[in-house]
């Protein structure tokens, strides 16, 4: 892939919308991707950890992702999560999503627990294997929850040695450094440097060198013009619309996690519950119009887009 073809820009993670008795709402889902389409997002990530992929069967990951992958029916990329601890599951998961149309694909480095996971070498195999098995990009997911520490050498060795890897999200503590040293050290071979954790460090990360962002559904409007403005190289004015979202980021982030995406969709009529499987619960009555009063104020589409 050339860099003009590169997938930049915004790329949310979709929910999973269940019933209130916890059971996959189809119907939901498809108006989640309607919705996130209608707001000009430039891709979408779908069954991620935000999606709830860790309270799901396997019969419902492959459900969901036929579902997504065909009604999203090519309207914009969608990249498909395919983490696992099993190098042949991921192979396994990884065939499956390019064949079904999946435009790339996400993984996290193998780990089950904070007692078990790879080391380096197994860690390169696992990446290198899963882009021979999928013929499709690959985005690493370098995130705090794996609590595996993957080092920019490492991150750098796999980009100039599997071609197909060269998109990496980078959502650990002092994310802008490590962004700045892996475009630095990779060059050419870095594709694609994405910020994550809902956009929390969007603008350090931007002037590190990001060229995308993974947040969540909940307001990627709003996140959209704080990349465009700053890629058209109108930093005051991407700071003055980030500054305006940074209150509701920040309380998503850090008082409500995935749940806030739901609670704003149902409100706007777009899924028809917030349920969240247990052993997750709901937010509590008064995180809930915390969140609420926030987004009210900004007035983002998921808010009104059924009304």
């Amino acid at each position: 892939m050339n860099e003009s073809a590169a997938y930049r820009g915004v790329f949310p993670i979709v929910p999973t919308p269940f019933d209130d008795v916890g059971a996959l709402d189809i119907d939901s889902q498809r108006r989640a991707l309607d919705c996130m389409i209608d707001q000009g997002v430039d891709g979408l990530c779908i069954i991620a950890n935000y999606s709830e992929q860790f309270l799901l069967s396997d019969a419902e990951r492959d459900q969901l992702m036929r579902v997504c992958l065909e009604y999203v029916a090519g309207r914009v990329p969608v990249i498909v999560t395919c983490s696992h601890f099993s190098t042949q599951v991921v192979e396994d998961r990884c065939r499956s999503a390019a064949d079904l149309g999946a435009d790339m694909v996400m993984l996290m480095p193998p780990y089950h627990g904070v007692g078990l996971q790879a080391v380096e070498q197994t860690i390169f195999e696992y990446f290198d294997r899963a882009a021979t098995a999928g013929g499709i990009p690959i985005m690493v997911q370098d995130a705090p929850l794996s609590g595996v520490h993957l080092p920019v050498s490492l991150l750098v060795r796999m980009a100039q040695s599997i071609p197909l890897l060269q998109y990496f999200k980078i959502e650990t503590s002092q994310a802008a450094g490590k962004l700045r040293a892996l475009i630095a050290e990779g060059g050419d071979d870095i594709l694609g440097p994405f910020d994550g954790e809902e956009g929390i460090t969007l603008m350090a990360d931007l002037d590190a060198g990001a060229t995308g962002t993974m947040c969540s559904a909940l307001i990627p409007d709003l996140i959209k013009p704080v990349v465009e403005k700053f890629q058209a190289g109108d930093r005051e004015g991407a700071m003055q619309c980030y500054n305006r979202i940074l209150p509701l980021i920040n309380y998503e982030n850090r008082q409500c996690g995935l749940r806030a995406t739901k609670v704003i969709m149902k409100e706007g009529g777009v899924i028809r519950s917030d349920h969240v499987r247990h052993p997750l619960g709901p937010l509590d009555l008064e995180t809930r119009e915390g969140l609420l009063t926030l987004v009210q104020d900004l007035s983002p589409l998921a808010l009104r887009w059924a009304r």
